[in-house]
């Protein structure tokens, strides 16, 4: 049995950051309704590439989910909505703070009808503040957590990560604080609770010592391009093939092993290297003796005599890459599946993996509005509201 089977979900988000905690969930077992706007869909359906009309994103974002078309504008629609609250477990939504007030749909109506109920709200600043208001998408986040500051080479365009990686990490703490508040309903005799995620504080929440160093030092962390800055070495290296590959000599018995990999004794047995806080003022030198050994090898010759020194290190993948590495198909991270047409895609495996109850892939990602009328009749509702263009 699935880990999450009986978790009924109730999916109200759009795009990338309540829709991934929806996946998460649905990919180990959760019953996750979907609400899509009647007129198109919900957006990601036409993101980025297109196969007849349906982007292949879709195909990841929205597997496992059923799909109820819904106008929340309308009375008819937001009672459908209260119903299928009533008896859902966990509610996501990442509106802007306040739109689900509006149609009547907000915690303290919802919690009246179902005290149960656990509501994750993603948001770009948050549901207090004084930033609540403000309308946030994951790169706003990324900015206003420290992450863009430092993704760049120094004195260049700080550049973004190429996903949208604080939709993803808002998604996955939302996931977090879902497992949590079940855990306290269902052991600790408690009711449903708001779990208020914000993008930027997701990313902040990653951000590792960047504020306490600014506390202790007043040192204000910046940009550094493919190095770590306070670890040393950490750093991507040019191959003489012209690949670039990464090292990661920062442990202290690593960082011997890797000197004497590159013909470099004197470093490896220097007493002022023996730890990081020794090798961090002296980076450049580490780094320069590093990047003039590897620039006279292809990169296949680097990594095999880093590895047989147990050195950590390794290659940039593309995705070509990836689809084609033994580890990844070892480990099922590249999983043949078909899209509701029965089109074959080749998709993202799940993670994380659990011995006894992995996560699985048991339907496609649905067509818009697939499951309408199976869904509300399942809960005593006219198979679909009342059009109101049908009245008189």
């Amino acid at each position: 049995m699935d880990a999450l089977h009986g978790l009924k979900v109730l999916e109200l988000g759009q795009l990338i950051a309540g829709p991934f905690a929806g996946k998460t969930l649905a990919d180990f077992g959760a019953d996750v309704v979907k609400i899509e706007p009647v007129e198109g869909g919900d957006p990601l359906r036409t993101w980025r590439l297109l196969r007849d009309g349906t982007s292949v994103w879709w195909e990841v974002q929205s597997r496992n989910k059923r799909s109820v078309a819904l106008d929340l504008r309308t009375a008819e629609g937001q009672e459908a909505v209260r119903a299928l609250a009533a008896e859902a477990d966990v509610l996501i939504e990442n509106f802007k703070p306040g739109t689900l007030e509006g149609w009547g749909l907000g915690w303290d109506a919802l919690h009246a009808l179902n005290p149960g109920l656990i509501m994750l709200r993603i948001s770009g600043f948050g549901q207090t503040g004084p930033y609540a208001g403000k309308p946030g998408f994951g790169v706003l986040g990324e900015a206003m957590g420290g992450l863009r500051h430092l993704t760049a080479e120094p004195g260049r365009v700080p550049v973004r990560v190429g996903v949208s990686i604080g939709d993803t990490l808002a998604a996955l703490h939302g996931v977090i604080g879902v497992l949590t508040a079940l855990r306290h309903r269902e052991v600790n005799g408690g009711q449903g609770q708001v779990i208020d995620v914000a993008l930027y504080e997701s990313v902040f929440n990653v951000m590792e010592s960047l504020l306490p160093e600014y506390d202790a030092f007043g040192v204000v962390r910046g940009a550094a391009g493919s190095a770590l800055p306070g670890i040393a070495p950490s750093n991507a290296y040019p191959c003489a093939d012209g690949a670039y590959v990464l090292v990661a000599g920062n442990g202290d018995s690593i960082f011997r092993r890797l000197m004497q990999a590159i013909g470099r004794a004197d470093l490896a047995t220097d007493p002022g290297l023996a730890r990081n806080d020794g090798r961090v003022p002296r980076v450049e030198e580490i780094d320069a003796a590093i990047r003039d050994w590897t620039s006279r090898r292809p990169i296949d010759a680097v990594i095999a005599t880093l590895e047989a020194a147990g050195v950590p290190v390794g290659r940039i993948y593309s995705v070509a890459d990836i689809a084609a590495d033994p580890q990844y198909n070892a480990r099922e991270m590249i999983v043949q599946t078909h899209d509701v047409e029965g089109r074959p895609l080749k998709v993202p495996g799940i993670v994380p993996k659990l011995a006894d109850t992995p996560g699985r892939m048991r339907t496609p990602a649905p067509r818009l509005g697939q499951h309408t009328d199976e869904v509300l009749a399942q809960r005593g509702w006219p198979q679909r509201p009342p059009d109101p263009k049908d009245a008189g």
